[in-house]
């Protein structure tokens, strides 16, 4: 005798059962017509077409729109891959890219001063130091702008020191020799004039010398 509780299961699979629209004679299956592709919403595999009533109707109508088709399908030949003057295609023929693409190309080197038969290099005039703006390239030993030149001839003008009269440890404003250039040692002297006045100062302030050393504790 069946326990209460499987009474009550057996009352609820029935009820699921009437609702449901598959049965053991009516099977789903791949084969079943709503598994198939018939026109409606239900099914999409293959029959004499493929997908829902939805499916079909969204590709039909993209279709209709698509330019290409087996007849014009798209590849490197077709006219809108090619650079035929149109916006479309930008593959060689004569030409490369689209209509912008061209005009745009032709008035960059409309205003491009260099070409293949003056081309830019080491050689070219606005590359060389030849006394305008452009070329700083060493010509003869001269090199820079003119601006540069400019600027470093009046700097040099400003130097004191040149290649016949060069700074360096012995020339006279490196030296100790009673101005306030050169500090180096002459003759044991050593420091500017300002530096040697200074320590006399401080020497004749001091009360203690050679002849009376600070005593030592």
């Amino acid at each position: 005798m069946p326990t209460q509780l499987e009474i009550i299961a057996e009352k609820q699979r029935q009820e699921h059962l009437s609702r449901n629209s598959y049965i053991e004679k009516n099977g789903y299956s791949s084969v079943h017509e709503n598994a198939l592709s018939t026109g409606d919403d239900k099914g999409k595999g293959e029959t004499d077409k493929i997908g829902s009533s939805t499916d079909i109707q969204t590709r039909i109508s993209n279709l209709v729109k698509n330019t290409y088709s087996g007849e014009n399908s798209y590849g490197i030949n077709n006219p809108n891959a090619l650079s035929d003057g149109d916006e479309r295609g930008k593959g060689e023929t004569i030409t490369i890219g689209s209509k912008t693409d061209i005009n745009t190309r032709a008035e960059l080197l409309s205003r491009n001063i260099y070409s293949n038969t003056k081309g830019y290099g080491v050689n070219n005039p606005n590359a060389v130091s030849d006394g305008d703006e452009k070329g700083k390239g060493d010509n003869n030993g001269k090199v820079g702008s003119l601006t540069d030149i400019n600027t470093r001839t009046e700097l040099i003008n400003k130097n004191v020191y040149n290649g016949d009269n060069g700074y360096s440890s012995i020339h006279p404003n490196a030296l100790s020799d009673g101005d306030v250039k050169g500090k180096g040692d002459v003759n044991t002297q050593v420091g500017s004039s300002v530096d040697i006045n200074n320590r006399i100062e401080s020497i004749a302030r001091n009360k203690y010398g050679e002849a009376k050393r600070y005593p030592d504790f």
